[in-house]
């Protein structure tokens, strides 16, 4: 009994699979997805937090994403633009982030022909350099604690757009059946 106590104590449990049932094949891809699914909602609540933090707390994630976005290389950006960058489908949504960014006074949108351009405004731009200064007290300083290297940070980085690649592709050919 002791023996079989020691075994079921000192026993590793194996990975932590949220969707056993998915794994029929790559148990593995199910761990690889739990934990992706577990991350973004810590991502998403982080840059809510940030951006209350910032003066900003009626701001949702992806109002967050798209004011970054347009902020980003300090060029206009129009909306298809930025739903392909930020891999948003549904543009209406991205359009209504941007109605309230504007109406916040964090973005502008300027008619050139039969497009619009958004740009941020000063109040925009200072408010993702609030975000950045927070982000760096907050975030950067505990990530750095990790001792994971600069470069395999971005080497995991790539391996997630690669994977959103293969994600995007598996969804049109679901789509499809």
């Amino acid at each position: 009994m002791d023996t079989e106590r020691r075994t079921t104590k000192g026993a590793s449990r194996g990975p932590i699979v949220s969707s056993a049932h998915l794994s029929h094949r790559a148990q593995e891809q199910s761990e690889f997805e739990f934990g992706l699914i577990i991350a973004s909602h810590a991502f998403t609540r982080w840059m809510v937090r940030c951006m209350t933090a910032a003066g900003y707390p009626e701001l949702g994630p992806l109002d967050v994403l798209v004011l970054h976005s347009v902020n980003h290389r300090e060029r206009a950006k129009r909306l298809s633009d930025i739903c392909l960058v930020l891999n948003v489908e549904d543009s209406h949504t991205v359009t209504y982030a941007l109605k309230k960014l504007t109406k916040l006074g964090l973005v502008h949108g300027e008619k050139r022909g039969k497009e619009t351009f958004f740009h941020t405004t000063e109040e925009g731009r200072s408010t993702c350099q609030r975000y950045a200064e927070i982000r760096e007290d907050c975030l950067i300083e505990s990530l750095s604690s990790l001792g994971i290297e600069p470069e395999e940070t971005s080497r995991l980085a790539g391996m997630l757009r690669a994977m959103s690649g293969i994600y995007d592709q598996a969804a049109r050919a679901a789509a499809s059946l």
